[in-house]
């Protein structure tokens, strides 16, 4: 836990840039009757009947100093899906960065091995050797500033029915574009000081 809260302290610094990682499924349902548009007087209303059509996977990534963040929507969430996105992350947001501070939890798709899976070694290496990784504690997602922006993206754009990916997508795309052109940053105020006493039962309890 310190840890991560030690590198929300660090000054902003283009050349090693803080980014969050999170993810989040989501499922798409078809309506088996059209919904009714809102009139005078009547919110729009929808049958509570719908057809499953299968689950998607949201990566979403944010850098919380400089307000922006970025979602793909993909088929899968396995370790080669992870490491496309990283590499993704080091080649086309972040070329010139010495390394990225990347934030995120301890998923077993959350590893360097899972570059070594979907890369060649010698491309594997560059990749991972590009990343200054900090897991989240076991319990401690929270602490992930990714979640937030889940909890928001959620709030905001997912809570509706979806029929496909397309649809998804292009609904997610247009609620990052809002988001990062009003450049929400986020103001992280707990600090390591504030743990220990706050969250003082997480820690061994020394006898004399």
């Amino acid at each position: 836990m310190e840890d991560i809260l030690d590198v929300y302290t660090r000054p902003y610094d283009s050349r090693r840039p803080l980014v969050c990682m999170d993810e989040v499924a989501k499922q798409l349902l078809r309506d088996v009757r059209a919904p009714l548009p809102p009139v005078p007087g009547h919110v729009a209303r929808e049958d509570y009947e719908y057809e499953r059509q299968g689950v998607v996977n949201c990566f979403l990534f944010c850098a919380p100093l400089d307000g922006q963040r970025w979602v793909d929507v993909t088929d899968r969430r396995t370790k080669c899906d992870w490491a496309e996105q990283i590499k993704d992350l080091v080649d086309r947001r972040y070329p010139d960065a010495e390394w990225i501070v990347l934030v995120l939890d301890n998923l077993n798709t959350h590893t360097p091995g899972a570059l070594y899976e979907a890369f060649p070694p010698a491309e594997a290496k560059r990749l991972a050797d590009k990343l200054e990784i900090h897991y989240t504690p076991k319990h401690g997602s929270w602490l992930n500033i990714a979640e937030i922006e889940l909890s928001a993206l959620s709030r905001q754009c997912l809570e509706r029915r979806f029929r496909d990916e397309e649809a998804l997508a292009a609904e997610v795309a247009a609620w990052e574009e809002r988001r990062n052109c009003a450049a929400v940053t986020v103001d992280w105020r707990f600090t390591t000081a504030d743990a220990r006493i706050k969250l003082k039962r997480l820690y061994p309890s020394l006898q004399e």
